[in-house]
């Protein structure tokens, strides 16, 4: 036998269910998909200016309990239908979490939160949570974190971002062209707004790569490229990037690359210094200049839960705090229910005034 040259350090390969299996086991429904065919079209609206709203993403920093994510999910729902006539409410529903070292990588990754990192068991967990969701008729956004997981619950989503780590990542680019959703692409963690500028082009451009098709063979991926692409402002390098001077930089920038002035800013992050209590701050502040006449601020992001703070891991489960991030800190429903009221307030009679194209 020749030596062995690969895979010395892989411990073992555990079969991993293929997508249409499933998707076989959590189908979609005519309820959900109606709401994910409403919420990007809402959205690819929004974008295209033929709907004056803004869009917000708001929710958790990350999803780790299903029964707290549904119960946020229930009064997102009831709130989005109180605001509908002037934003459009969308659920952050994030299962991956880029790690710059060592912590939980998220409930797909490790359902249990015990380290025995059952892949498997959360991808479908997660699946059937994002249904629930779009059952509910509210749309759904996340983070493309791997560039197979799409294929496992792609259809259930109306939003995705690709973060400030990920958005000069090449893969990452050409995942997000064959995407079916609006892409929002962050600017670097150092406040790099090019990085994101370059994401919107190459993601705009048709790709081939490798991946896996439905049936979990890998497969020669040939996509379209998709011009829904878009910067979302979340700060960083020691500052924040959502004032007037950042926001009119950026559509510099955009229209220098001959880009669509689409703008989301992201309230938490560098925005807020990572502090949540800051994010009602960075969201009245927006929505002054949107009040005041902008027409490339299209969208915002908050992270919120049902409490406020956040908390860690215990060694007991039992003890974790119902409704309380496990990630970043995020402000509690009181206080995203009045960001929101008082944001709709502010922008009802402003956005008949707003950009339109038929």
């Amino acid at each position: 036998m020749p030596t062995q040259t690969e895979n010395l350090n892989v411990l073992a390969f555990d079969h991993m269910p293929s997508p249409d299996e499933v998707k076989a086991r959590v189908p979609l429904t005519e309820r959900a998909a109606a709401a994910v065919v409403a919420g990007r079209k809402a959205v690819m609206d929004i974008l295209d200016r033929k709907d004056p709203r803004v869009f917000v993403v708001v929710g958790p920093c990350s999803i780790h309990d299903p029964v707290a994510g549904l119960d946020y999910a229930r009064r997102l729902k009831a709130l989005a239908d109180e605001v509908s006539d002037v934003l459009l409410l969308v659920m952050r529903v994030y299962f991956e979490k880029p790690r710059t070292s060592t912590g939980w990588k998220g409930y797909i990754n490790d359902p249990f939160m015990d380290d025995s990192f059952r892949i498997d068991v959360g991808m479908e967990r997660a699946r059937k949570f994002l249904l629930d969701v779009c059952e509910l008729g509210l749309p759904t956004a996340t983070e493309a974190l791997d560039p197979i997981a799409p294929q496992y619950y792609g259809d259930l989503i109306a939003w995705t971002a690709i973060g400030a780590r990920t958005s000069e990542s090449q893969t990452h680019r050409e995942m997000a062209s064959g995407l079916s959703t609006p892409v929002g692409f962050k600017n670097a963690t150092d406040g790099d707004l090019e990085v994101a500028i370059n994401a919107i082009i190459s993601a705009g451009s048709p790709h081939s790569f490798l991946g896996i098709n439905s049936q979990g063979q890998s497969a020669v991926t040939r996509t379209r490229g998709n011009r829904y692409g878009h910067v979302v402002l979340r700060g960083g390098g020691g500052r924040p990037n959502y004032d007037t001077v950042s926001v009119s930089l950026a559509e510099q920038a955009l229209a220098k690359a001959k880009l669509a002035k689409n703008i989301v800013v992201d309230c938490s992050h560098a925005n807020s210094w990572k502090k949540p209590e800051y994010q009602p701050l960075v969201m009245k502040d927006v929505m002054h200049q949107i009040r005041e006449g902008n027409q490339s601020i299209v969208g915002l992001m908050i992270e919120s839960n049902i409490e406020a703070g956040n908390q860690p891991i215990p060694a007991d489960l039992s003890q974790l705090k119902y409704g309380c991030s496990v990630t970043d800190a995020c402000v509690d429903w009181a206080t995203t229910e009045d960001m929101i009221r008082k944001s709709a307030a502010v922008l009802r009679d402003v956005l008949p005034k707003r950009e339109r194209r038929a």
